[in-house]
């Protein structure tokens, strides 16, 4: 990787009021969707990305289909993937290779003032490279890359998943989403890395109801479908939910269980939805799965993050047009863990946290 644009924040810099429809910009907005804006005219994506085709479908989940063909074709080809745990290899591909003209930004968190010595020289080392994804899903899609030198495997790191919810906390636009696939959850490529990006839409998975399972770690289950683990912060709570997060993606990478992550402003979690509520916290909603090791991508979309989020991004014209919410949720259940297989890794949970 070479040297760039360093983004320097402190939790000063966190957007505690959003609303949807605000015009407003961060520091942050501003120097991605810049950012973002010059490498599409510079041409440096497999393919121009205008306004997609959207529409919702008819239902209570309210899903957001787009129609993103290209995509479909031109994104990079997955690795062959044979474990939750495997290995990074230096023979593949990785975010080391890429063309530095990739590059947008480099996040760097600057400790306050009244950490001692020890804690400064930590913090300089805990960086994060912002490159563009080259097949974008949506305006702004960028990838994360937590410490890309040190070559960490596709697994959730706390650092990983602190700059996840915290570029959700920099960013003014509600729109802002940030998500993980695990290796066996569609993740394409076995380097450290999350996905963030724009989406003018709201979810119904950032107002659906939840009920506790442990309050104390601010851990919920979701009870829409398609149903997983909920964990919510706000204010001071932050890195309490970061471990609580990780304690749980580990508990999952040692039973190999693939997973998909995704991290969005969204209203506390209540057993009964409120879609009127403020979405000034940050929800993070981690789904186990079953793995796609070699198995036979879906004609319509691949189901990963953003579409067990809500956001389906469709391959081709026909089923764009023919979709519904039945479909759609046929599609899903395939890729979800039993109930008795879920039931379990919950009660295994909550003894281990």
């Amino acid at each position: 990787m070479v040297d760039c644009t360093v983004f320097t924040y402190t939790n000063k810099d966190f957007i505690s009021d959003v609303c949807s429809g605000q015009q407003t910009r961060s520091r942050f907005d501003f120097m991605l969707r810049t950012g973002w804006t010059e490498k599409r005219n510079a041409g440096l994506f497999r393919y121009h990305l205008d306004d997609l085709e959207t529409r919702i479908l008819p239902g209570p989940c309210g899903y957001i289909a787009q129609l993103n063909i290209l995509r479909g074709i031109e994104r990079r080809k997955p690795q062959e993937i044979l474990s939750v745990r495997q290995d990074f290899d230096t023979r593949q591909f990785s975010f080391n290779k890429i063309n530095p003209k990739e590059l947008l930004f480099e996040l760097q968190k600057e400790t306050e003032s009244s950490c001692d010595a020890r804690c400064h020289q930590n913090a300089s080392k805990r960086k994060c490279k912002v490159i563009i994804n080259v097949s974008p899903l949506e305006f702004g899609h960028c990838l994360l890359v937590p410490e890309p030198e040190r070559c960490h495997p596709q697994i959730l790191t706390p650092l990983a998943v602190q700059m996840g919810i915290e570029t959700v906390l920099l960013s003014a636009d509600p729109g802002f989403r940030v998500g993980f696939n695990s290796l066996g959850g569609f993740a394409s490529v076995n380097h450290l890395h999350l996905h963030g990006y724009y989406l003018n839409h709201q979810l119904r998975i950032e107002t659906s109801p939840a009920e506790p399972i442990l309050p104390e770690k601010h851990l919920y289950c979701l009870l829409d479908f398609p149903g997983g683990f909920l964990f919510y912060a706000q204010g001071s709570n932050l890195d309490l939910v970061v471990n609580a997060v990780c304690s749980l993606t580990d508990i999952m990478v040692d039973r190999n269980i693939a997973h998909n992550l995704f991290i969005t402003r969204g209203c506390p979690p209540r057993r009964e939805r409120d879609p009127s509520s403020s979405r000034n916290g940050v929800r993070v909603i981690v789904w186990p799965r079953v793995s796609s090791f070699g198995a036979k991508e879906e004609s319509a979309f691949n189901v990963a993050l953003c579409e067990l989020a809500g956001h389906l991004p469709f391959k081709n014209k026909e089923d764009y047009e023919t979709a519904t919410e039945d479909g759609v949720q046929d599609i899903i259940r395939k890729y979800l863990l039993p109930q008795e297989e879920f039931s379990e890794l919950q009660k295994h949970v909550v003894k281990c946290l």
